[in-house]
């Protein structure tokens, strides 16, 4: 039954997906053919991009690549997911040309692979999702970082434990003593790392005890599942009633439409916000200036009234060293394209995931790094 699910679920994502990059192709007012790609090459080699990783970036890749080789149809452009940690092991090994991973790459890493550039293309956020019979759709819960870190942790088992019932009085009679059934990431994923960076930067517990990577050493529970991918995340919190699971946002409208809730997160100026465009853009521009040339960069629990707690930068991972001439002009002409708030990083795009588009001064550095891709 879960296999039928999961497959009913992909056909229809992929259908909304061919149909909005089919109706994209045809209406000429549209960012497409030569109109989307003024100042590009009218022409580009014929070469292979291979693709791999978050699968937060799949979805917005795939109306990219669709447009893109709609106009360069002799670039194809083979796109897969897998996770953030499969797109970061994939091109440090030299598997694909882009590694996309909603984790820059950590500093061990970065100095044991210098090379590689860690190339910011959209922003991102983060939801947490619940199945909780009885909440009312038009209700949303607050969590806060030491709430979601006790139930990840054990300490908080029912979803009726004072704790939850404190910051959320309007929900308190409608909770019940049922046990919480967490759900968290198998595979290495970048989801894993902004997920358990909100929990480590707000509750020193986790700090000490678990900390953040794409991968960490959850605490056992009797009623935890570990799930691939956030088709994954959203299926098994879907199918568990009582359960709660970390989710990315380009999965936001499917799980509103498998009935799941969604929470309001709780910020560093103690505010419960949601995961809306304004309070996103509100934590991004508390980090804007700050972004540095290489633009790894965290932007989890950030300062503001109004800032969502859980965003972050899209990356293509990319090889500065190239081999082949060809292929260095493909991917500067992809990856710049993609960036381009006229195109790319227009809202016609990004919509498709929710994605927010870089702000102009990023979109700069974007493009320093961009230039950097050469051959060795």
């Amino acid at each position: 039954m879960t296999l039928v699910i999961i497959v009913a679920v992909v056909v229809v994502a992929l259908a909304v997906g061919v149909a909005f990059i089919t109706v994209n192709h045809n209406n000429s007012s549209r960012n497409t053919g030569s109109a989307g790609f003024a100042g590009y090459p009218s022409t580009l080699p014929s070469l292979t991009i291979n693709v791999e990783g978050s699968s937060l970036m799949y979805i917005v890749f795939l109306a990219w690549l669709r447009n893109f080789t709609h106009f360069y149809n002799n670039v194809p452009i083979n796109v897969d997911g897998g996770g953030s940690g499969l797109g970061q092991q994939d091109i440090e090994r030299s598997l694909v040309q882009i590694g996309t991973s909603d984790a820059f790459l950590f500093n061990q890493t970065q100095q044991q692979y210098p090379w590689i550039l860690d190339i910011p293309l959209a922003v991102s956020a983060q939801q947490v999702n619940y199945n909780v019979p009885g909440i009312p759709s038009t209700m949303h819960l607050n969590f806060s970082g030491p709430v979601l870190a006790g139930i990840y942790n054990g300490s908080i088992p029912y979803w009726d434990d004072p704790a939850i019932k404190a910051i959320n009085p309007a929900a308190a009679s409608l909770l019940p003593h049922h046990s919480i059934t967490t759900i968290h990431r198998a595979d290495g994923s970048g989801d894993t790392y902004i997920f358990t960076s909100y929990l480590s930067k707000s509750d020193p517990w986790w700090s000490n005890k678990i900390g953040y990577g794409l991968t960490v050493n959850w605490t056992p529970l009797s009623s935890s599942i570990a799930a691939s991918g956030n088709s994954g995340m959203e299926l098994n919190c879907q199918q568990y009633n009582y359960s709660i699971a970390y989710i990315g946002i380009s999965y936001l409208a499917s799980a509103v439409a498998l009935h799941l809730g969604y929470g309001y997160l709780q910020n560093a100026a103690v505010n419960f916000v949601n995961i809306s465009a304004s309070n996103i853009q509100a934590d991004l521009n508390a980090f804007t200036s700050q972004v540095p040339a290489d633009e790894r960069i965290s932007m989890i629990y950030g300062p503001g009234a109004n800032s969502y707690p859980i965003v972050n930068f899209e990356y293509a991972l990319v090889s500065k060293n190239q081999t082949n001439s060809n292929l260095s002009e493909d991917l500067h002409t992809f990856l710049k394209w993609s960036a381009d708030p006229t195109n790319g990083n227009s809202p016609y795009y990004l919509k498709f995931a929710n994605f927010q588009p870089l702000p102009a001064s990023v979109y700069q550095l974007t493009l320093n790094q961009i230039n950097q891709i050469g051959t060795s």
